[in-house]
Parts: C-alpha cells; sequence; structure tokens
C-alpha cells in the first residue's frame, strides 16, 4: 500500500503535468488559432494581452475529460506520444534546415528524429493508433481549409 506522503507526492506530481500540459498546449492552440487551423476565438488574448485566455479554458476542458474517462497511465500515455510527435517534428525541422542556418550537425537532428520516433511509438498500440487518427483528421480538415481558401483567391 502507498503512504499518505507518498500518494500526496504524486498527487502533487500529476498535477504539476497537467497544469504545465494546460498551459503549454493552450500557446500551441492559440498559434494554429492565429494560423487559422483552430477556431480564431481559441486566437485571442485577454483584455491585459497576457494570456490566451479561451485556449486555456479549451486545453483545461479536454484534459479534464481525458482524465475523466481515461486512466492517469493512458492520459499519460498519450501526452507522451503526442509530444515526442511534436519533438519529431522539431528535429525534421533541424534536419531540413540548410546548413548556414543550423547550430549542430545535421546527424543529431537525424539521431533526434529517430529517437522521438521510436519512443513515442513505444506507448501502447492503442494509443499511437488513436493519436495517428487525430493527427489524420488534422491533416485533412487542413487540406479541406486550404482548399476552400484557394478557391476563394481564385474568384
Amino acid at each position: 500500500m502507498m503512504g499518505l506522503g507518498s500518494m500526496i507526492g504524486t498527487l502533487s506530481a500529476m498535477l504539476g503535468v497537467l497544469l504545465n500540459l494546460i498551459l503549454g498546449l493552450s500557446r500551441v492552440v492559440l498559434a494554429m488559432a492565429r494560423r487559422g487551423d483552430m477556431p480564431g476565438v481559441l486566437g485571442r488574448l485577454n483584455a491585459s494581452g497576457t494570456t490566451p485566455y479561451w485556449a486555456v479554458v479549451a486545453m483545461a476542458m479536454v484534459i479534464a475529460g481525458l482524465v475523466a474517462i481515461g486512466n492517469v497511465r493512458t492520459t499519460w500515455s498519450f501526452s507522451a506520444f503526442a509530444v515526442l510527435i511534436y519533438y519529431s517534428l522539431t528535429n525534421l525541422a533541424a534536419w531540413r534546415m540548410a546548413p548556414l542556418e543550423r547550430l549542430y550537425p545535421r546527424w543529431i537532428a537525424g539521431l533526434g528524429l529517430i529517437a522521438c520516433l521510436g519512443l513515442a511509438f513505444w506507448v501502447e498500440r492503442r494509443v499511437w493508433l488513436a493519436g495517428l487518427g487525430l493527427i489524420l483528421i488534422g491533416l485533412v480538415w487542413h487540406a479541406i481549409r486550404r482548399a476552400a481558401n484557394d478557391g476563394r483567391a481564385a474568384v
């Protein structure tokens, strides 16, 4: 059995992770909304211009929903998958940079890409399948939005 101190420590750690997710992902949502990849309301800052209030609220609701319908292991695994895919894309971008723009040799970005992808698919199969499904939905949405914008520009 876990003692009271261990339970408090575990709870504090999980709350810290969830808070980090809410604040970090809300900034990603803010950037996506400003690009038109998410609803525009999520790209607005509060009155003082310091916080993406609606993006924070939206991410808090999504994360609370994941926690409510799943278990801690599934939620953590999905979060790990998403972050590792994000880091994979970052390494891919570094790989594609022009030689004069790079701070480090290209092989480091390649090694990072391989390591992140390897770890991303180390989680349970159902988690990475769900993650890939969401990525596919996002790519289809992006293609539809781009085609609609191209159609309007041609008129």
